[in-house]
C-alpha cells in the first residue's frame, strides 16, 4: 500500500532539480517519447480503420451481405424462397441474380467478363452500384432491350461508350447439324459505372435477369438470391439462421466467407502495425529506467537518511514508481489526447497540409482510394493507452527494487 509520505517524496522528486538538470531532461525525454507513440498508434490505427471500412463498403455494394443459391444447377422456385427469406426479421431487403461468365467484344478488342443478370427494381435494395453510374441510364435495363451495364476500365478497354454495340460470346454452344457453334448476342450499350474498384470496373458486366436467363438458358431459374441484411457483422449468423429456415438443398455463404483472406489480410496487418508503433512506446519506457536509475544514484543519501529514520523497503520503491507512473501517464495522456484529435480531424488536416506543401500523398490517378479515411474506435484508445500505461509501470519496478536495497551505512559512509 502507498502512503502518502511516498506519493510526497516521489511527486517531489519528478519536479525540476537544482543538482541535476539533465535527470529532468531524460524525464521530458520520456514524456515525449511516450506521447509520440500513443498519438501515432491511435492514429495509424485510425487510418488503417477507416481504409477497411471504405474498401469493406466498396466491396459491399457489389457483393451481398448473403447469398443463397442451389447445392448443384440453377434455383428453382426462387420466388417463394425470396418471400421466405423476406420473412426474417433481419432481412432487409432480397434480390435475384444470375452469375454467368463470357467473352465481350467489340471489332478487334476482345476481353473476358463476370456477366451479372439482374432485376433492376429489386437490386436497388441489396447493391448500390446504381449509385457509381457515370454516364447512361440505368433504367434502360428492360426485359427483352438486350442492353447491358459495363465497368468503366471494360468499356475503355472496347472503346465503347454508351449506345454502342458489343458482342457476348456465351461459353457453352449449341449443337447443329453444322457443329458446335457459340451463343453469341449483340448488346448495346445502356450505362458505364465507374466505382474506383478495378476488380468490378474493369469486369463486370450487368444485363437485366430475363436476358441473361435466355442467353445462359437458365429457363425460370436463376443462380441464387442475394440478401441484404439490417447489420452487416451479423451475416454469418443471419445466414445460419437462413440455411435452417429453407432447409436441405440450399447453399448459404456470407461475405466474411466470400472474402475471407482479404479481410484476414487487413487483420494481420493492423496488428503487426500495433505492435511496431508499440515498439515506440517501449524505448521511451526505457529512457523511464535511465532517468530513475539516475535518480536513484543521485538521491542515495537521502534514500539511505529515509531508511535510517524507519521507512521500509517498500515504501521507498512506492517513492521511485510514483515518479515513474507519473512520467507514464503524463506521456499517455498527452499522446492520447493528440491522437484522438488527429484521428478525429485527419480528413481536414491532410488536405491543408498537402496544399502548403504542394504534394498529393494518395494521387487520385494511382491509388484507389485518395483520401485519409479515418474510424476512430473508442476500444482501440483505451488498450493503447491501457498498454502504454502498463509498459511505463513495468519500468519502473528495477530501478525502484534497486532503490528498495540501499544499504544506509555504505550510502552514508563518504557524506
Amino acid at each position: 500500500m502507498i502512503r502518502p509520505v511516498a506519493l510526497f517524496v516521489g511527486l517531489r522528486y519528478t519536479r525540476a532539480r537544482r543538482r541535476n538538470h539533465f535527470v529532468s531532461f531524460i524525464s521530458v525525454i520520456s514524456i515525449l517519447g511516450i506521447s509520440v507513440g500513443v498519438w501515432a498508434l491511435i492514429t495509424v490505427l485510425s487510418v488503417m480503420n477507416g481504409f477497411e471500412r471504405e474498401l469493406r463498403d466498396r466491396i459491399l455494394s457489389v457483393a451481398s451481405h448473403v447469398t443463397v443459391s442451389a447445392s448443384h444447377g440453377w434455383l428453382r422456385d426462387w420466388e417463394t424462397l425470396e418471400a421466405t427469406i423476406k420473412k426474417h426479421e433481419d432481412v432487409a431487403a432480397a434480390a435475384p441474380y444470375i452469375l454467368g461468365q463470357g467473352l465481350l467484344t467489340r471489332g478487334d478488342a476482345v476481353t473476358g467478363v463476370l456477366l451479372r443478370g439482374v432485376m433492376p427494381e429489386q437490386e436497388r435494395g441489396v447493391s448500390t452500384v446504381m449509385n457509381y453510374v457515370e454516364s447512361g441510364r440505368w433504367s434502360s435495363l428492360v426485359p427483352g432491350a438486350w442492353q447491358i451495364v459495363l465497368g468503366s476500365q471494360l468499356a475503355r478497354s472496347l472503346g465503347a461508350g454508351v449506345g454502342d454495340r458489343v458482342t457476348l460470346i456465351a461459353p457453352k454452344g449449341r449443337i447443329t447439324p453444322a457443329g458446335l457453334l457459340p451463343r453469341m448476342k449483340r448488346f448495346t450499350v445502356a450505362a458505364i459505372f465507374e466505382m474506383d474498384m478495378y476488380e468490378y470496373d474493369s469486369g463486370l458486366a450487368i444485363t437485366h435477369l430475363g436476358d441473361a436467363a435466355r442467353l445462359l438458358e437458365a429457363g425460370d431459374g436463376v443462380s441464387g438470391v442475394r440478401v441484404r441484411v439490417s447489420d452487416i457483422y451479423h451475416a454469418p449468423r443471419i445466414g445460419l439462421e437462413l440455411g435452417q429456415l429453407l432447409g436441405s438443398g440450399h447453399r448459404i455463404s456470407d461475405w466474411t466467407r466470400e472474402h475471407a483472406n482479404f479481410f484476414t489480410a487487413l487483420k494481420i496487418e493492423r496488428r503487426v502495425m500495433f505492435i511496431i508503433l508499440l515498439l515506440i512506446i517501449a524505448v521511451a519506457a526505457f529512457n523511464i529506467v535511465s532517468t530513475l536509475v539516475m535518480v536513484v544514484t543521485d538521491k542515495r543519501a537521502d534514500v539511505a537518511i529515509l531508511r535510517t529514520l524507519g521507512l521500509p523497503p517498500l515504501q521507498v520503491m512506492a517513492i521511485f514508481i510514483v515518479q515513474g507512473v507519473v512520467i507514464g501517464f503524463g506521456g499517455t495522456a498527452i499522446g492520447g489526447a493528440l491522437g484522438v484529435i488527429t484521428a478525429l480531424n485527419i480528413e481536414t488536416l491532410v488536405p491543408w497540409i498537402e496544399e502548403i506543401f504542394g504534394i498529393e500523398f494518395f494521387p487520385a490517378s494511382v491509388y484507389v482510394i485518395s483520401d485519409f479515411p479515418a474510424e476512430l474506435r473508442w476500444p482501440d484508445v483505451t488498450a493503447i493507452t491501457a498498454v502504454s500505461f502498463l509498459i511505463c509501470l513495468i519500468a519502473t519496478l528495477y530501478p525502484a527494487w534497486r532503490a528498495a536495497r540501499t544499504e544506509p551505512a555504505q550510502a552514508l559512509r563518504y557524506e
